[in-house]
């Protein structure tokens, strides 16, 4: 008699842990959306990196331009005024 009642308490138990799927389709579509959470957040990190690879290399060739153009500068101011 009291293996039966403790069986049955463990099943009850067991029921209520997992609760009813009303729509059969919920898990997968909980899947997929995770998947997909997934895959855009490490989608959003290799932008990232790829956007701070960008930012350093237009900031070198801004660099570069703005030592170009006083080198050029003071080239033809030298010439202008003869220093």
């Amino acid at each position: 008699m009291h293996a039966s009642m403790a069986a049955r308490a463990q099943r009850a138990r067991a029921d209520e842990a997992a609760p009813p799927i009303e729509d059969p389709h919920a898990v997968r579509r909980a899947f997929i959306r995770h998947r997909r959470r997934r895959i855009a957040r490490i989608e959003h990190r290799v932008e990232r990196k790829w956007a701070g690879r960008r930012f350093w290399i237009l900031v070198g060739a801004l660099l570069l331009l703005a030592v170009f153009l006083s080198v050029t500068i003071f080239e033809q101011i030298q010439s202008m005024f003869g220093i």
